[in-house]
């Protein structure tokens, strides 16, 4: 498969084990306290062995030239994906805490490499908003004398710039298998919601600003 059918399969592969979410009518309420209709859950996956073991096959082939020795799960949601990575790349596995447990260079890194190795690591999470999480695993890894120049999630939003701004600051490359974009395109094609549903979506995901000014009062509705 080339990158754009690798896109659109795992994008339905979501769709269908009902990772992704849709409603314009009952917007969904993010951690930020802003709404809007879409949702993904990429820690979901997990559960479906069958699904989980394709994605994990198209990552695996997407990263098999990047010349990797490690592969690093960030806390917590990226830990299990490293686990899949590094089993079928037959690679070892480190993870990545948010802030130090312990003292000294490997205080914020379980598992283990050689001083002075300068591994190259896979830094891998579940999905990438903005890449602000991003920020304390580079830095551990780095400080502890890897080399982090590649990062890997299933899902990438898309739609924010500062994430591309954010990796060319950690001078890092993002790899992923799909985007919302991409979840749009098979989502219409297939007809897996209603067209006003999808043209809500297309809005909100060209100017999400906008759409939750326009769509405030669902938010109170809600709170009702």
């Amino acid at each position: 498969m080339d990158k754009i059918e690798i896109a659109r399969r795992s994008a339905e592969i979501l769709i269908n084990t009902k990772c992704v979410g849709f409603n314009a009518e009952e917007p969904f309420v993010y951690t930020s306290g802003a709404i809007g209709p879409v949702y993904v859950d990429c820690r979901r996956p997990i559960a479906f062995a069958e699904e989980r073991n394709e994605l994990m096959g198209y990552a695996a082939d997407m990263l098999k030239d990047l010349g990797i020795d490690y592969v690093a799960g960030g806390e917590t949601a990226g830990i299990p994906y490293a686990a899949f990575l590094a089993e079928r790349m037959n690679l070892p596995m480190l993870y990545v805490r948010k802030k130090p447990k312990g003292f000294g260079r490997m205080g914020q890194i379980e598992g283990h490499f050689e001083e002075g190795s300068n591994p190259n690591v896979l830094l891998v999470e579940d999905l990438q908003r903005d890449g602000g999480s991003k920020v304390p695993f580079v830095k551990a890894l780095r400080q502890a004398g890897a080399m982090a120049k590649d990062s890997f999630v299933v899902f990438h939003y898309g739609t924010f710039a500062k994430s591309e701004e954010r990796m060319k600051e950690l001078c890092m490359n993002l790899h992923s298998l799909c985007d919302w974009w991409d979840v749009l395109d098979v989502a219409k094609e297939k007809n897996f919601f209603d067209a006003k549903t999808l043209e809500s979506v297309e809005l909100f995901l060209n100017d999400p600003e906008t759409w939750q000014e326009q769509n405030a009062h669902l938010k109170k509705e809600q709170s009702a």
